[in-house]
């Protein structure tokens, strides 16, 4: 079997086994065709290579200057593919078992005040339905705490205005149910009678949030209106695709909301992923006391 075969067939397996999404199959498709590259570069084979020698090409991604993110997620696709071939009985080894990941320092999500996301909230014209379908996402996304991805993905069908619920299916298929809240069933229900069908152009399509084409919008579309957004409301603090997730959950903690309940509603596996946030808002209750408290 090609080396190529072997890697889309475990792609395959992921898509199928998993349910990994196409941007995470992407990044493994694209890891697993660098390593593979390099491997043939040194005369070694996928079915052959030894652990002295996977630890050889990690090194060398820390020659070229990548980050320890990126390499930690390279080697984490790697770890999957041998786990992969060894379940197989393609290999009677996992060469990855002993290997460790590279320490990451611990990043803190992008911190917007209330008043921040106040200002960008009202930043849209709202007679523009471009700019009514941008407020009406925002509104939602900071009202839920969605990924983008699951955004800009939702269908008509996913979303019970009239019980003010949205059902997103999240990472590894992982369906789960998040209520809007008052403002963001507003936002969306008007978007959805004064701008929806202006975009569509006459078009049917099950997509609740189109594009001026009428079809799903991308992430990066998203983020260039989110940035735009920041701009208009004079907002300095960097943002990501993420920040009102970001937004979401921690203003959820700083007013005492339990730290399951948040895990549940980001739709995270792990509780260690959301405790994150705690930094968060320790850190700006921290930052309030200094600057408030007398004897501070």
């Amino acid at each position: 079997m090609e080396k190529i075969e072997i890697i889309e067939q475990f792609l395959d397996i992921m898509w199928h086994e998993r349910g990994l999404s196409d941007n995470t199959l992407a990044s493994y498709r694209n890891d697993l065709s660098q390593y593979h590259h390099w491997l043939a570069q040194h005369k070694q084979q996928l079915l052959t290579v030894d652990r002295l020698e996977i630890q050889a090409f990690m090194a060398s991604r820390f020659d070229l200057g990548y980050k320890a993110s990126s390499t930690a997620r390279q080697l984490s696709a790697i770890r999957r593919f041998y786990q992969y071939l060894y379940r197989e009985q393609m290999r009677d080894d996992d060469p990855t078992a002993l290997l460790t990941s590279p320490k990451l320092p611990q990043r803190l999500p992008d911190d917007l005040s209330e008043a921040e996301v106040d200002a960008l909230l009202a930043a849209p014209e709202l007679d523009d339905p471009i700019q009514l379908r941008d407020k009406a996402m925002m509104e939602l996304l900071y009202a839920t705490g969605l990924r983008v991805s699951e955004l800009v993905g939702l269908s008509m069908e996913s979303v019970s205005l009239r019980q003010g619920l949205v059902r997103v299916t999240g990472k590894g298929g992982k369906e789960r149910l998040v209520p809007m809240g008052e403002e963001a069933v507003y936002w969306t229900e008007r978007f959805i009678a004064e701008g929806r069908a202006t975009l569509l152009k006459g078009l049917t399509s099950d997509v609740v949030f189109p594009s001026k084409r009428g079809n799903f919008m991308t992430r990066q579309t998203f983020w260039h209106r989110l940035k735009h957004y920041s701009q208009v409301a004079g907002i300095t603090t960097h943002l990501s695709p993420h920040t009102l997730r970001h937004a979401f959950a921690t203003h959820l903690l700083n007013y005492g909301a339990d730290l399951r309940v948040v895990q549940m509603l980001l739709g995270h596996s792990d509780l260690s992923t959301t405790q994150i946030y705690t930094h968060v808002a320790t850190a700006r209750l921290e930052q309030l006391h200094s600057e408030h408290h007398p004897r501070a």
